[in-house]
């Protein structure tokens, strides 16, 4: 687990889960922030074949970019935050990866009556914050919680969560969406800091062209 001396006050990454009907969000921060972060960046070329000259650097679209991390949460650390221990705040984050009750109910109720279609269940919006320059939308693709120590109630009260996300881009969400909305300012952003090491070819030794 990664601790920091009070003085210095760390910004604590999370989850914020927004209801897309309402607006309304839900925000789930870590306890801890990562020790380690895996992101993993896949090109979306068009030349896919060694020896399509013209394709060859063509770009189809924003790469495909994943995000593997583990956040662990210690009840006994935090009694005020977590007087359940940890079960309420795993119900939240499982949230994001399945239906309602209600939703559940709905999808029976529109299949007894007949319909050929059904539209699937619409999550909320998944948001991964990692510190204010790095706010992105996502969907968890990979979920597994490993609980460690156990209450008199057997609710977990120590538990590392190890969670696999992909990014959502406008190839996914459009660009009026508030998640297409959110990638394009992170791009915006990602931008920025690139300018800022741009330096002149003979600097680094590369061949004028």
């Amino acid at each position: 687990m990664s601790t920091f001396p009070q003085s210095l006050n760390p910004v604590r990454g999370g989850f914020v889960l927004i209801d897309l009907a309402t607006g309304k969000p839900k925000t789930i921060p870590f306890q801890y922030n990562p020790d380690t972060l895996t992101r993993t960046l896949q090109p979306q070329g068009i030349g896919n074949e060694p020896g399509d000259r013209l394709e060859a650097l063509r770009l189809k679209g924003p790469p495909h970019e994943t995000y593997k991390f583990d956040a662990e949460f210690d009840a006994a650390a935090e009694p005020e935050r977590f007087p359940d221990g940890l079960f309420p705040l795993l119900c939240a984050l499982e949230r994001s990866i399945s239906p309602t009750y209600d939703q559940l109910w709905s999808e029976n109720d529109d299949a007894g009556k007949g319909l050929l279609e059904i539209a699937p269940a619409e999550a909320p919006l998944t948001v991964l914050v990692l510190g204010p320059r790095r706010v992105v939308p996502v969907r968890i693709t990979e979920f597994s919680v490993t609980e460690e120590a156990f209450d008199a109630s057997l609710n977990p009260i120590r538990a590392k969560v190890s969670v696999g996300v992909r990014v959502l881009t406008v190839d996914d969400l459009g660009y009026v969406h508030k998640g297409g909305g959110l990638y394009l300012t992170h791009l915006q952003q990602k931008e920025r800091f690139a300018a800022a090491v741009d330096h002149p070819v003979t600097d680094v030794g590369v061949p004028r062209i």
